[in-house]
């Protein structure tokens, strides 16, 4: 998986301030230019904190002037009604500065919030709860991030760094034989897997070497028997129609891996607020 790298979260808050900007922040220039002022920003609901980097390169890019001190880490437990850092410095600098800095931490926080309720539905079965590539465009690796810091795990980064031979894959290459044998031949240092949609194909994707398959709708029946077919010969991930109602069933049945494209997808931004302080 490649690693975030600061010119990542750099190229996130450039590109999220020329959106924002443009040509000039017309409102903040009402505000006196001398005119400095101190902010907090607190959370209005409990959550997984995400996101401190971001907001420090939005805040830098625009003022290297401001300071801003911290409350707590990334992958903290927050409480509602708390401080999670305070700015001081230009009030020109401050407001324009808020709303991508907010975006990234409401989003962020709001992925780590989600995989954690998710990450404790499973505490104790060792199952491995996976992200998806259903992310937002740009912010793959943002959200990727947050991912690991909810208790979570990241499936692959992109179409690059593993292989994951679907229905149609399957198809166009005349089996999931051919598939696998193809895919070790082009790039033996990647691992390769497999979705399937039925116990016999599981079969085909374990003779074929498969390092992990994917049990596409699998019923929790099928699930077991086929933990018990493969009998740790390879890996298997559970995945498709995956709830909160379901999940922790599924979990149970031995599998290694669910990959639930929600995690990402279909987060909810933690409720953040900015205030000038008197």
């Amino acid at each position: 998986m490649p690693a975030l790298t600061d010119t990542d979260i750099q190229d996130n808050a450039r590109a999220a301030l020329a959106e924002d900007i443009g040509s000039g922040d017309i409102t903040a220039a009402l505000i006196p230019e001398a005119t400095h002022a101190s902010a907090r920003v607190i959370t209005r609901e409990d959550g997984i904190l995400c996101g401190r980097a971001w907001v420090d390169a939005v805040f830098h890019q625009v003022d290297p002037a401001v300071t801003l001190e911290w409350s707590a880490e990334d992958g903290a437990h927050v409480l509602a009604g708390s401080t999670l850092f305070t700015a001081r410095g230009s009030a020109r600098s401050l407001l324009t500065a808020e709303r991508a800095a907010l975006n990234f931490l409401q989003l962020l926080s709001g992925t780590a919030t989600r995989c954690s309720h998710y990450a404790a539905m499973v505490a104790g079965t060792g199952v491995r709860l996976l992200d998806t590539r259903k992310t937002i465009p740009g912010l793959r690796r943002a959200q990727k991030y947050a991912v690991r810091c909810g208790g979570c795990y990241n499936h692959r980064m992109g179409l690059y760094d593993a292989f994951l031979i679907k229905e149609n894959h399957i198809s166009a290459c005349g089996g999931i034989a051919a598939a696998v044998s193809q895919a070790r031949a082009q790039a033996p240092d990647k691992p390769v897997e497999v979705e399937v949609e039925n116990l016999e194909e599981l079969q085909q994707a374990v003779t074929a070497g498969a390092d992990r398959v994917m049990l596409d709708n699998f019923s929790l029946e099928d699930m077991r028997q086929a933990v018990a077919l493969v009998a740790g010969r390879l890996e298997l991930e559970a995945s498709g129609n995956i709830t909160s109602d379901n999940l922790r069933a599924v979990a149970e049945t031995g599998v290694d891996y669910i990959s639930i494209g929600a995690l990402t997808k279909n987060s909810k931004a933690l409720d953040l607020s900015l205030r000038l302080l008197d």
